[in-house]
Parts: structure tokens; sequence; C-alpha cells
């Protein structure tokens, strides 16, 4: 479990296929800022997001395997540069952002990205089968950063939703890079998802 609240910007330094294009990949990550003394063998660590599992470590790298499925449904875990790095959260820690499982639920593509007095407008467009997890108010996480939703708008194919970011977050995160067109990694609200199969149950089975 994370929190998105991003702990490190590290690096994609190398990436070795795991066999032939249909199998993964194994990715060399530089940590850049974030401390590995407590990681072990086997703990989590999200990448841009995705939940990833370490292989192998030194004192400011670590090593993950990604497999092909985890390829086609995120963006940029196949290619070199920057990426939000955040260890998984402990019950001592302070729960800053949200819960995070570290499974992205859908690609989104950056409709406009513009400064806006002194923070920064941020314009996602979703797959429409995420739509009825965004709320006004509500949270996403963008590229494992956690986030409030400050607008929704349906259009026919997809959902539009729209994010304040200040410029702590932008100097902080992979997101400073966005441009119209980058594809990004979202994840919605744990919480919706429970809602939704509950009252979805609910209704099938005609319970209160």
């Amino acid at each position: 479990m994370f929190t998105g609240i991003v702990a490190a910007v590290g690096k994609i330094t190398s990436i070795s296929p795991l066999g032939d294009q249909q199998a993964g990949h194994r990715l060399a990550i530089d940590a850049g800022g974030l401390p590995l003394a407590d990681v072990a063998l086997g703990d989590s660590i999200t990448v841009n997001g995705a939940c990833m599992t370490v292989i192998e470590k030194t004192d400011s790298s670590f090593k993950v395997d990604v497999s092909r499925e985890s390829l086609n449904c995120t963006a940029g875990l196949d290619q070199i540069g920057e990426v939000n790095l955040e260890k998984a959260v402990t019950l001592s820690e302070r729960l800053g952002g949200h819960l995070v499982s570290g499974h992205v639920d859908g690609l989104g593509e950056v409709v406009r990205f513009e400064p806006v007095g002194e923070s920064w407008l941020l314009t996602v467009a979703a797959p429409k089968d995420l739509a009825r997890y965004l709320a006004f108010k509500g949270s996403i996480v963008i590229n494992g950063v956690s986030l409030t939703v400050n607008a929704v708008v349906d259009t026919p194919t997809t959902c539009e939703f729209s994010v304040n970011l200040i410029p702590h977050t932008v100097q902080v995160t992979t997101l400073k890079h966005l441009k119209p067109g980058s594809k990004v990694n979202l994840e919605v609200d744990l919480i919706a998802r429970y809602c939704e199969r509950i009252l979805s149950y609910q209704a099938a089975h005609h319970t209160s």
C-alpha cells in the first residue's frame, strides 16, 4: 500500500529484455534521493504509480522485472528517463495523500498543461470506463502522484478531468515534463471501487 506522495525522482538507466517480444523487461533504476537501506529484496516500490517488486539492489539503485502485461497497461516503463518513486507505506507514517494500491487502472492522455497564476492546470482525458470513479474533490493518482480532482467533464468517448498542481509538486515530481499528448498512468480511488461493488451487489441481490 502507498500514499501517492512521491518520495524521490529516480531514473530508469537501462532496459533489458527478459525474452522475446512477448516477454517483459528488466529495469535498472537509479533511486535518486530515495533511501534504500531499509528496502529488502521482495519489497514493493511504485515506479510512476505502478507497484514493482525489487529483485536486486545496491546502496543507490535497484532492479525490477516488468511483465509484458504491465508494459501493455502502463506508460513510461519502457523507456530510459526520470520516474516518480515511492516505497510502501508503514503504519508509523503519516498518510499525506490517500490509500493507493499501485495498480494502474488505465492510461490517460494530457489535454493541456499550463500555468494559471501561481499554480499549474493539468487536464487529462481518461478512458470512458473510469469516468464513474472520477468526482469533484475526489482523489486520483497520476504517474504515482496523489492529486485532487477539481473538475470533471464527460465527453462522448472519454472523460476529461482537471487538477491543480502547486509549484512544489511540479518541482519534485516528473509531472513537470508533461505536455499535450503525453500518456499518463491513472489509478482511481480505492474507496470508489468498493462503493461501486457494494451498490452493484445490492442492486443485483435486492439487499439493503
